[in-house]
């Protein structure tokens, strides 16, 4: 079991503060962006009141394995995890900083989110239903929950702001957000990494459900930014429980998003509080996606 500290916020004098996600602290230093994640977590885009402890250091374990993984398809931005190797100004808070803080190369994001989904659930499953499509694909009559699609499908979105829900585009719509010639690059990566992180998934018996993947800009290279292949970013799903037709167990926040419907909660802020058991299963989940992924 990991020791499950507990770090809600940061708030690191001389350094600056260049914005606050809903999980991660982002500040700027020398010529680099310093990416701390902390223990918030979301649903439904809303940040909950209470934080799951030890979480910021599965996402960065996580993502760092993810990204080294991946290194032949796309570059990353990652430069280091060792707080010794961060700029000077960073030196006290070495300690807050060792195993969840991301040195990382400083991009110009493309404001669109890259979903790759290899099967019907969450969102994309609520669209089927209404519309028989995902991001204007037209998927065929009859599937269920759960289904395991034909193919992979890249099905973007906008990136909404807290409190605030991404809403699917088309591959057009993303065309003229980004570029032709950017939006077709990006989908070939995407598609490129969701295959190989399921083939290394269900080797640990995890299928992974769908993936979010953010891209960025760094002298007309194009970049993997953020996060990769995480609890927070992707849907894990147990092998062995696998069926179709029905909802899946996971090893990710569907847990936690199960637990607020079934409270009937709005999904908008404010959001409540957590019962300590929901907290505690949840941070379990996380932990043995970890465990399992990351080897």
């Amino acid at each position: 079991m990991m020791d499950a500290k507990e770090l809600i916020s940061t708030d690191f004098k001389g350094l600056k503060l260049q914005s606050r996600g809903k999980v991660r602290d982002i500040y700027e230093v020398a010529n680099s962006l310093l990416v701390v994640a902390t223990d918030r977590i979301s649903a439904f885009d809303v940040i909950m009141p209470n934080p799951i402890p030890g979480k910021g250091e599965i996402l960065t374990r996580m993502s760092v394995f993810c990204f080294n993984m991946m290194t032949d398809i796309v570059e990353n931005h990652l430069l280091s995890t060792d707080p010794f190797d961060f700029p000077g100004e960073c030196g006290p808070y070495r300690k807050e900083l060792a195993g969840r803080a991301m040195l990382v190369k400083k991009a110009k994001p493309f404001p669109v989110e890259c979903v790759v989904r290899g099967y019907l659930s969450g969102s994309g499953w609520k669209d089927y239903l209404e519309s028989r499509t995902i991001s204007g694909i037209k998927l065929p009559t009859g599937l269920r929950e759960s289904a395991k699609l034909s193919e992979p499908l890249f099905t973007p979105s906008t990136k909404a702001p807290e409190g605030k829900h991404d809403m699917p585009i088309t591959r057009r719509e993303m065309e003229n957000t980004v570029g032709s010639e950017q939006t077709e690059k990006i989908i070939e990566i995407s598609l490129a990494i969701y295959a190989r992180a399921s083939r290394h998934a269900e080797e640990a018996g995890i299928i992974i459900a769908d993936t979010k993947m953010e891209f960025g800009i760094i002298e007309d290279r194009l970049i993997l930014i953020d996060e990769l292949l995480t609890p927070d970013s992707s849907r894990f799903w147990p092998k062995e429980d696998y069926e179709e037709g029905r909802p899946q167990k996971s090893f990710d926040k569907q847990f936690l998003r199960d637990y607020l419907i079934s409270i009937k909660w709005n999904q908008k802020p404010p959001a409540p509080n957590l019962p300590d058991e929901i907290i505690e299963q949840t941070r379990k989940k996380y932990e043995e996606a970890l465990n399992r992924l990351v080897r």
